[in-house]
């Protein structure tokens, strides 16, 4: 079996309220994304989706998904989808770095994988447990009463785990805000306060020490690996690294030098399924939990990322993140993994599980093959 095809559609994504992050230094109101169809010479498809979460959060956006693909499209035509190793060995020959651009390839190869062995994805990966996928919500940037709201509301959908965007300039004003929401939320839910980045490690240190008798995890307070693990070494609360962790080699060295207790595991930042899952293997085998999902994008996104989760041991999985629950248009209704009271799963179906509308996609922007 072979590639024969690669068809390249582009969807803008609205986000049902402007979202703002990282202090709030950073506002959203929309995500540009990238789903890409793969076709072979026996007429097996796949479906993936690359969705950088705009361009101002992470060296990636839409438009360079694209021109990427552009790049390493016609050295798949010929290649047999089935392996994935190969395929992502041709894709990083073709255009090193860059793995946002190859995740919607690479998943889209594992889609046909699952549909010609008649298996989820999830039994790929590892094998499905029984257990549900747990659910965290995206809690703005705001004032506290805002945020306040904004978990009420996503407790009203079921949610029980909250992820709350810190990180504001004034240490007080987010040290005000981390009390507010753990002394109303903290006996009942789980929280964690994501800096995404925001804080300098002084900042950090300041507020973590500050909150550090409220039961809550701290996620990225600082730019680079460095400055975090200077903040790990002088805080007690466990730490979660997600935008510093970018290849394998990064996860070794955060385990190797304690710098967190909880690795976030996004489809998009690390290229794909085939890198993810070698990185959660590493995790569940030396006691790291993990947070499992992707960076933006719709339920055929979404839904990938929760095959690796289901596939993850229970005890090593903290949450997983749903953004199709806060955007406006849904390319497969009535498919994929979605909410129910806090908690999800894996399709049943072989492959991914979504067969996006492409009513809904539109025409395509770019077609690779014959």
């Amino acid at each position: 079996m072979k590639i024969a095809r690669i068809t390249v559609y582009q969807i803008t994504l609205p986000l049902e309220h402007p979202y703002r992050l990282s202090g709030g230094r950073l506002l959203f109101e929309k995500l540009d994304s990238t789903i890409v169809k793969i076709q072979t010479n026996e007429d097996a498809v796949g479906w993936g989706e690359a969705c950088p979460w705009g361009s101002t959060y992470l060296p990636a956006f839409g438009k360079g998904v694209r021109a990427g693909i552009e790049e390493i499209a016609p050295q798949l035509i010929g290649q047999d989808p089935c392996k994935l190793d190969v395929i992502n060995r041709v894709m990083d020959r073709a255009l090193p770095a860059h793995p946002y651009v190859k995740s919607a390839l690479d998943i889209a190869c594992w889609d046909i994988l699952g549909k010609t062995t008649g298996f989820a994805l999830c039994d790929l990966l590892g094998g499905r447990r029984d257990e549900p996928v747990g659910l965290h919500s995206s809690i703005p940037t705001g004032t506290p009463d805002e945020m306040v709201k904004s978990v009420d509301a996503a407790r009203a959908k079921g949610y029980r785990v909250h992820s709350c965007k810190v990180g504001g300039s004034d240490v007080y004003a987010d040290i005000k805000r981390i009390k507010i929401l753990t002394d109303k939320f903290g006996q009942c839910d789980e929280l964690t306060f994501d800096a995404n980045r925001a804080w300098l490690s002084d900042e950090a240190i300041q507020v973590m020490n500050a909150t550090a008798s409220f039961s809550a995890y701290f996620e990225q307070p600082c730019e680079t690996f460095d400055e975090c693990l200077t903040v790990r070494r002088l805080t007690r609360q466990p730490m979660i690294l997600d935008e510093c962790i970018h290849i394998f080699q990064d996860v070794v060295r955060a385990h190797q030098e304690h710098a967190c207790q909880v690795i976030s595991i996004k489809l998009n930042r690390l290229g794909g399924l085939t890198k993810a899952r070698r990185i959660r293997d590493f995790c569940v085998t030396m006691g790291l939990r993990t947070i499992i999902e992707d960076t933006g994008g719709s339920v055929l996104a979404d839904t990938a990322a929760v095959h690796l989760a289901q596939s993850t041991p229970i005890t090593h999985h903290r949450a997983t993140w749903l953004c199709h629950d806060m955007i406006t248009v849904d390319i497969a209704p009535g498919q994929g993994a979605r909410n129910t009271a806090g908690v999800t799963a894996a399709p049943f179906e072989p492959g991914i599980g979504v067969e996006p509308d492409v009513q809904v996609l539109g025409e395509p922007v770019a077609i690779f093959g014959g």
